[in-house]
This record gives structure tokens, C-alpha cells and sequence, in this order.
């Protein structure tokens, strides 16, 4: 490795499983592991002893990267920064993730949540190149939102809930009473993969492309992309995640949401192109492990 090469850490955590790897773009990733969700004990002790593995065989790491699921708090002036906030997984509420990465490693750590993360990654490598208002979404164990606005990710408050968003349930057609156990019929709580699961008695990914659970799935999705694509007005949506990114789901939600808007949003990327707007990640399903390498990048770079 070449003394001007920075080498950098990425974490890409998960609720069923953290993604660790070294590297500095999609076509040089160093080294990379999986590690099962379990106790953040058992999952950052593993995390920290694969980076110091890596340490020793590949070189010193410039920065590390966390892009982890949530709710968390991204705000580096917050007395609890880097910790995850009350949440749906049990054991992980309240845990100084940032601060159990920093007693092992004195570097510069980012840390953001899991899809604005993947949306850093998308703009670096992926789908979003060029642009500075987009969206990512994942629907998979649970439902998030990453935003881009102006050339920022945005945090406010806290950061986006995408997954937590109402929309219209018709418990006729649908009689579910929804699997989020904040909200029960949510987003989240309509249309992730344990929604589904529940629905159907069966995991999604095993339920055929016929299936009555994807007309209604395109129709929850595209209710809330509408409510997005008025309020927040991107210049493209990327759907990801195991539900989400589905390519026999795609085509059903797009014609969902032109009907949903039925003309109103004025743009030829809605009424012509729709293809070209609502897309799959670029990056595949690696846009969370390289995003979290590109928010190790940026945090050294505004060190």
C-alpha cells in the first residue's frame, strides 16, 4: 500500500447482521466479514477485533464509518451521540455504539444512520451521482429513508423517519393491524418484511411473484413515495432492501404511484420516465457497506 493511500473503515449495521469492511471504493474493498446481530457486546467486540485483524495485515485506517440502524442520535454536539435511542430491537436501546468503537480506536468516526449512509453511497458510486435531492429507501426487516437536500444529508431534529410515516389502511381489503409495536399500522407496520410475514404466514421472499401480498405491498409502498415525491420533492427515489428491492416489485409501484399523483406533479420524470426515477440501488445491496466507507471518508476530510 502506497504511503498516500488512506485506507478506511466501514460498519454497516444491521438488525440481523453487521457488515464490516476496509477498503476506499466498490472496486477496492480489502477485506470485509458478516457478523450476526447478537449483544452489541458480542457484535462491537467482534467488529473491533476484525479491524484490528485488518490493522495489522493491510495498515493504519484513516477513519471508521457507522451506518447503523436506529432511531439514533447523528448529532456530534449531543451529549448522546453515537448512541442508539430507544428501539424495536431488543438489547440495543441506549448503547454508546460510538463510544465502544472509540476505547478500542483513536480515529475519526462517522456515524449516521443506516440509509443515509447508503444514500452517501449512492451519491459517491451509485444511482445518485450527479444529484442533490434524492431519496433511498429500504424496506426489508424494518422501513427507513435516507435524505439528501441541497447537497446534505439531513438529520434536524434527530434524522428521517421515512418508516414511521401514516398512510391510508383499508382494514377491508387489508385487515392487518399492522407489526410496529409503536404505531401498529405504520409504514413499517404495514409493509416490512415481518409485516408481510405476519400477514401471510409465510417470509416474504418465499411468497411467488403472483401472490395477492404484492399488489397490495406496490399499492402501501407507493402511498408513501407519493406523500415523499410531494413533500420533499426529490429528483429520484432509489428502492432498496430485501422487500424493496425486488425487480418484480418495481414495475407495480411505479404504475401505483402515477395513478396515486394522477398528473399532479408536473415533471417528466413522473409521466414519461418513470423508469428513469424510481430505480433500484446502483450499488446493489452493497450501498449500507459502501456508504458507511464513504461517511469514514467524509469525516476525515472535514476533520
Amino acid at each position: 500500500m502506497g504511503s498516500m493511500t488512506h485506507l478506511f473503515g466501514g460498519i454497516e449495521g444491521g438488525g440481523t447482521k453487521f457488515i464490516c469492511a476496509v477498503g476506499t471504493s466498490p472496486e477496492d474493498i480489502r477485506r470485509q466479514t458478516r457478523i450476526s446481530t447478537t449483544t452489541p457486546e458480542e457484535t462491537l467486540g467482534a467488529a473491533i477485533a476484525f479491524f484490528q485483524d485488518a490493522e495489522r495485515d493491510l495498515g493504519r485506517l484513516s477513519a471508521l464509518g457507522v451506518a447503523c440502524f436506529g432511531p439514533l442520535d447523528p448529532n456530534p454536539a449531543s451529549p448522546t451521540f453515537g448512541f442508539i435511542l430507544p428501539t424495536t430491537k431488543p438489547g440495543w436501546s441506549n448503547v454508546d455504539v460510538v463510544g465502544i468503537l472509540r476505547s478500542a480506536y483513536d480515529l475519526p468516526i462517522g456515524f449516521d444512520t443506516d440509509v443515509n449512509g447508503a444514500a452517501l453511497g449512492e451519491l459517491t458510486w451509485g444511482a445518485a451521482q450527479g444529484l442533490d435531492t434524492f431519496i433511498y429507501l429500504t424496506i426489508g426487516t424494518g422501513i427507513g429513508g435516507g435524505l439528501m437536500a441541497n447537497g446534505k444529508l439531513v438529520h434536524g431534529l434527530l434524522h428521517p423517519e421515512m418508516g414511521h410515516i401514516r398512510i391510508p389502511h383499508d382494514k377491508e381489503r387489508d385487515p392487518y393491524e399492522g407489526w410496529c409495536p409503536f404505531h401498529k399500522d405504520c409504514f413499517e407496520g404495514l409493509a416490512s418484511g415481518p409485516a408481510l410475514e405476519a400477514r401471510w404466514g409465510q417470509k416474504a421472499e418465499t411468497l411467488p411473484p403472483n401472490h395477492p401480498a404484492w399488489e397490495l405491498e406496490a399499492h402501501y409502498i407507493a402511498l408513501a413515495l407519493a406523500n415523499y415525491m410531494v413533500t420533499l420533492s426529490p429528483q429520484r427515489i432509489i428502492l432498496g432492501g430485501g422487500v424493496g428491492g425486488r425487480a418484480d416489485l418495481l414495475p407495480r409501484v411505479r404504475r401505483n404511484v402515477q395513478e396515486l399523483l394522477n398528473g399532479y406533479v408536473q415533471s417528466p420524470a413522473i409521466t414519461e420516465k418513470i423508469e428513469e426515477y424510481l430505480v433500484p440501488p446502483g450499488l446493489g445491496n452493497r450501498a449500507g457497506t459502501l456508504g458507511a466507507i464513504a461517511l469514514a471518508q467524509a469525516v476525515y476530510k472535514n476533520k
